[in-house]
């Protein structure tokens, strides 16, 4: 009886240890969402967002937001904003569009008590120069651009607006690089997911972000630039695809509304306020 009663007793130690071990591999790992200021674009022509002429007379000021994820002990840059050689050029009222950047990527990690050399993943929403052109500071980076972008910047054509020389690096093979097909888990637990959303660029992508205690964001990339231009399904005269571009957001839209996820637009200034304020991290 008293071995049959020990035997049982360490079985059952011996499950419960297993089953703490098993809930500890199970646990998430611990995700963060900062958003980064990558600079402003003052835009004096907001018809050029609208290919029915919606906005006609009409100017808004754009906000080039960058964002940095951290996944356990992985930290990976979600676009990369405006050139560094813009810090300090003042926006004007007479230029089309007028970019400017007051504060660098690099010098925001520093703030956060990061190193360029702690960034190993760069993921992009689309080849667009307010998009991609301080990747290059993050040459270690894996890059991670839709396959039908990076096959464009190949070509040996530059899509227009596209910045190809920030992407030298990873053109020359000098970097790694995925070119994604559709949509990717990227840590592969769910917690960030690329979302193909073409029409803006061929291989444009949004961002699904999911946090433990903030719930779900939606990064848009330029699928919209604004909320009046989200809200009426407009489409710039420049996107590559207008079909691809209206089927795009209906897309993002039903996932917003069924996994009641926050929409960022990541042009509007009116989006900033979505998130803590730089420093702090949304979790």
């Amino acid at each position: 009886m008293k071995a049959a009663f020990w035997m049982l007793t360490a079985g059952a130690v011996a499950s419960a240890i297993m089953a703490g071990t098993l809930s500890r591999a199970a646990d998430p790992v611990s995700v963060s969402l900062t958003r980064l200021d990558c600079g402003v674009v003052q835009v004096n022509n907001l018809n050029a967002f609208s290919d029915t002429n919606a906005y006609t007379g009409e100017s808004k000021r754009f906000t080039a937001s960058c964002y940095l994820i951290q996944h356990g002990e992985t930290y990976m840059l979600w676009d990369t904003g405006l050139p560094e050689r813009l810090k300090g050029v003042p926006a004007n009222n007479t230029d089309p569009m007028s970019p400017t950047l007051t504060v660098t990527i690099k010098e925001q990690l520093a703030q956060l008590g990061i190193t360029p050399e702690q960034i190993s993943l760069i993921g992009i929403s689309h080849y667009h120069f307010d998009h991609v052109s301080q990747a290059d500071g993050f040459p270690q980076a894996k890059l991670l651009i839709g396959k039908n972008d990076w096959d464009a910047l190949n070509s040996g054509e530059v899509p227009v607006g596209a910045s190809s020389s920030a992407l030298q690096h990873w053109i020359k093979g000098s970097g790694a690089v995925e070119g994604v097909s559709g949509d990717k888990d990227i840590f592969g637990d769910g917690s960030v997911i690329m979302l193909d959303t073409p029409g803006h660029t061929p291989g444009h992508h949004s961002l699904k972000v999911t946090l433990a205690k903030s719930g779900k964001y939606l990064l848009t990339g330029d699928l919209a630039h604004f909320h009046e231009n989200y809200d009426s399904n407009g489409v710039p005269g420049f996107n590559t695809d207008r079909a691809d571009t209206l089927a795009s957001l209906e897309r993002f839209k039903q996932l917003a509304d069924n996994e009641k996820a926050t929409v960022i637009i990541q042009h509007d200034m009116r989006d900033i306020r979505k998130l803590p304020a730089f420093p702090e991290a949304a979790r």
